[in-house]
């Protein structure tokens, strides 16, 4: 029986939700059978839409190209008998897909292109999602249909899975492999706080459920009664994503005793540091009473950093640390992802590890399926280093496909004992990432321009070190300016520095001669 055989349920009936939940235990043999042994054949349709907020979104330069941050997936061609089937909005260039299919390790170009399938909405807009694109596109739907073949060897990836990808995957027969939407809930603002204190793991002093400014000017006046010595707090949207919905507050000349929730109303309208350039009091105030959010109080200390978690659950119920990461932040106030490196600091990537895997038990007590990223912001003090969780993401994230490439590149594993990663020879790597080196000069290269100055300047991944650069984000290059790396070495210090490299021979590369 093929999709269109049949009925097609009305998206968000029970029709709908029973027929996903028959899908979803398909992925229970798929996982027992076919996922371990890669001789099994099996189809892969990647679906890189960023299902996300639009309005939290639509100012991160170079969003339509964000849709090849997944292109890291094209490197399960070097299972020989995978297929795979990667959707965009846009085509993607040529050049780029070659880049990919060139790092393969140990299969020729000519036959992974064969089981490769790329299709295209041939649409640029940004306000629907690549999803929504597709759904609206009952041809495309067939084309994906036929590149899929049999659906009972088959699964969808997706960078989030909500309700339009949950109507997709109906539509095409097919599971995701990812959480349920239904349970979206527990990756937002204030179901992370519940799974948190459920897990027992610390994490800011906070309020959350929070419906609108109203909400917000309370929590923040509830924070500041009960730690008079508090300076600053957070406000976030429950679903803002990389720190674009975030916004700090200052308790500057706040009067002494009573009228602190009225002294807070008023100064909320002008005293919000948004994160988001483009945000402003008016809209964050409208996209606040729809989405709801929490309040947290500011961690201060002699130091603090990022670090974050990843974890698996899998459809056997499997829990397993992925990796850990010093995100690297930028932003008016330090909360916007950028980039990261790998592994996370040596005196604590273990401690976070574990609080991960606690929040992964709850999780997975709750339903929860796929990749997931815990964040926290850790503070060194007097007695060492204090970690607090403060988000959940039910998705992939900006380490998810950084890491997927290491993995994949070298065919290497992750050891959770040391939370160290080794390739298949038993050494050591470590990386610096970026999704976010810009310059206005980079937009004089094209994807083919890239490469030579990779190969040119020795920057390349080289097979047989298995150290070098992959890059990625390659198609906003020539419109934005912008590209992603990843620069993997056998030390810490040496991924830094050949980060450092990779961007001189850049700026040199295209800097003015004039």
């Amino acid at each position: 029986m093929t999709p269109a055989d049949l009925r097609i349920p009305p998206p968000g009936s029970l029709e709908e939700l029973a027929r996903f939940a028959e899908l979803q235990r398909r992925l229970i043999p798929l996982f027992r059978r076919i996922f371990p042994d890669p001789r099994e054949p099996r189809t892969v349709l990647v679906n890189p839409s960023l299902s996300l907020d639009s309005d939290v979104i639509a100012n991160i330069q170079g969003l339509p190209h964000y849709e090849e941050r997944l292109l890291c997936m094209l490197l399960l061609l070097r299972l020989p008998r995978t297929r795979v089937v990667y959707v965009t909005s846009m085509p993607v260039d040529p050049a780029i897909v070659d880049y990919y299919l060139h790092l393969l390790p140990g299969i020729p170009g000519i036959h992974a292109r064969k089981r490769l399938t790329m299709l295209s909405c041939h649409d640029g807009s940004t306000g629907e999602t690549l999803t929504k694109k597709l759904l609206a596109r009952p041809r495309l739907l067939e084309h994906l249909s036929t590149a899929i073949g049999d659906p009972a060897l088959a699964h969808m990836t997706c960078f989030n899975a909500t309700a339009a990808e949950r109507t997709l995957a109906v539509r095409l027969d097919i599971p995701i492999f990812a959480n349920d939407p239904a349970l979206e809930h527990l990756g937002s603002k204030s179901g992370s706080r519940h799974v948190f204190r459920e897990a027992g793991v610390p994490m800011p002093v906070g309020c959350e459920d929070l419906r609108d400014v109203h909400d917000v000017a309370e929590g923040l006046a509830q924070l500041k009664r009960n730690d008079p010595g508090l300076r600053r707090a957070t406000v976030k949207l429950e679903y803002g994503t990389s720190g674009e919905g975030n916004a700090l507050f200052e308790f500057r000349d706040v009067p002494q005793g009573a009228g602190l929730s009225r002294w807070v109303t008023n100064a909320l309208p002008g005293g919000l540091q948004f994160e988001e350039p483009a945000m402003h009091w008016e809209k964050y105030a409208a996209k606040f009473k729809v989405m709801g959010g929490i309040v947290e109080a500011w961690q201060e200390g002699e130091e603090t950093r990022s670090p974050s978690v990843q974890n698996r659950i899998t459809p056997l119920g499997d829990l397993e640390i992925i990796s850990t990461h010093d995100q690297v932040l930028g932003g008016p106030s330090g909360q916007v992802f950028l980039g990261c490196t790998f592994p996370a600091n040596d005196a604590y990537r273990l401690d976070i590890q574990e609080s991960g895997r606690r929040i992964a038990a709850v999780l997975k007590e709750r339903g929860a399926l796929g990749r997931f990223g815990v964040d926290f912001v850790s503070v060194r003090g007097e007695h060492g280093w204090q970690h607090y969780a403060i988000e959940i993401n039910l998705r992939k994230g900006g380490t998810t496909h950084t890491y997927r490439m290491l993995q994949f590149l070298t065919d290497g594993t992750y050891d959770e004992a040391t939370g160290l990663f080794f390739t298949h020879a038993g050494q050591p790597r470590f990386y610096y990432a970026s999704d976010n080196l810009k310059h206005e000069n980079y937009k004089r290269l094209a994807p083919d321009d890239l490469m030579d100055i990779a190969v040119e300047h020795g920057l390349h991944f080289s097979a047989a070190t298995q150290q070098g650069v992959f890059f990625h984000l390659i198609g906003a290059l020539s419109g934005y300016g912008k590209l992603g790396l990843v620069c993997v070495a056998a030390s810490r210090a040496a991924a830094t520095e050949l980060y450092q490299n990779t961007v001189r021979v850049l700026n040199e590369e295209t800097r003015d001669v004039s």
